[in-house]
């Protein structure tokens, strides 16, 4: 037998499947088995989902963002979190103003806006620089 028959004859081999003689059963119980787990699975990821929800919204409503020269109240860890949050803002800001100075914008001044309006401009910066690699990456397919 040549290549040219040997390829075309094999194909065919594959491309018929064999019939089991319990296709049906096994059919039925994979099916049963898929939707069981499925109901379980669709419960589960509900509950986690409406579980984080909750605590995500309450934590939300709860922050207290203290980035001025105030003591944080609570334990040790607390203020040791406190303080390394108003580091790194400081230095964010340090950063940023050091860039707005070398961009001409010296007048802009960063450091009398509070935490939250720092958080929501990098969130901006960040979502614009998510668009920029998208738009990047749809070019380039």
């Amino acid at each position: 037998m040549s290549v040219d028959e040997f390829d075309p004859e094999i194909e065919r081999l594959f491309a018929r499947t064999p019939a089991m003689a319990d296709a049906a059963a096994f059919t039925a119980g994979v099916e049963g088995r898929l939707q069981k787990g499925g109901r379980a699975r669709v419960l589960a990821l509900s509950l986690a989902g409406l579980v984080g929800g909750v605590v995500a919204v309450r934590e939300t409503m709860s922050v207290n963002v203290n980035i001025g020269g105030a003591e944080t109240e609570g334990v040790v860890a607390g203020q040791a979190i406190g303080h390394g949050l108003q580091s790194a803002s400081l230095s964010t800001q340090n950063l940023f103003q050091s860039g707005l100075d070398q961009a001409g914008l010296s007048n802009i001044d960063l450091s009398s806006m509070g935490g939250m309006q720092l958080f929501w401009i990098a969130a901006g910066l960040l979502i614009a620089a998510a668009a920029a690699g998208v738009m990047r990456l749809s070019q380039n397919i």
